[in-house]
């Protein structure tokens, strides 16, 4: 896949004032060959905590959902010809296309071609995204843990698939 992205952290010095803490490639990546995760960063509240420093918040297993009342965010990459599997998280996640093109696919049958500079605002549905080009697709992913309202889960039934640790 492609090179690995930079991220750039701020924070505080003793004083109070603004700094950079941290330039250096993402510190977590999980490449399993049709797919790259890039970990950017991730809460574990909303509100979240702001401390002059804090601990590497990536510095733990990659899971596709972000922790209860978290906030996550990762850039992916989805090898030419790759394709998800169907899966559905309880989160509200919006994707933006960074290079490259992919298609996003609902349980309903429907194919939605989705290219370079375009936003996905993913509810809790079940979806899957392939990769129908010759050439690499990048996108950045920021997941907000959600609640599937009861009448939502009866309807939908269970999650599927991505509750897991990938690594």
């Amino acid at each position: 896949m492609s090179s690995v992205p930079r991220r750039i952290v701020t924070g505080h010095d003793a004083d109070g004032r603004s700094v950079v803490l941290s330039d250096a490639p993402t510190p977590k990546t999980l490449d399993i060959g049709t797919a790259a995760f890039h970990e950017l960063w991730i809460t574990d509240a909303t509100p979240a905590p702001i401390a002059a420093t804090e601990p590497e918040p990536t510095d733990r297993p990659v899971r596709t959902p972000p922790p209860a009342n978290g906030v996550m965010v990762r850039f992916t990459e989805m090898a030419p010809g790759a394709e998800s599997p169907m899966h559905r998280t309880e989160t509200v996640d919006v994707g933006v296309v960074l290079e490259g093109e992919t298609w996003l696919l609902l349980d309903d049958g429907s194919e939605t071609r989705v290219g370079r500079g375009d936003a996905v605002v993913q509810r809790g549905t079940n979806h899957a995204w392939a990769n129908r080009s010759d050439s690499p697709a990048r996108m950045v992913f920021v997941l907000i843990d959600g609640a599937i309202s009861d009448e939502l889960r009866a309807a939908a039934g269970p999650l599927q698939f991505f509750d897991a640790v990938l690594d």
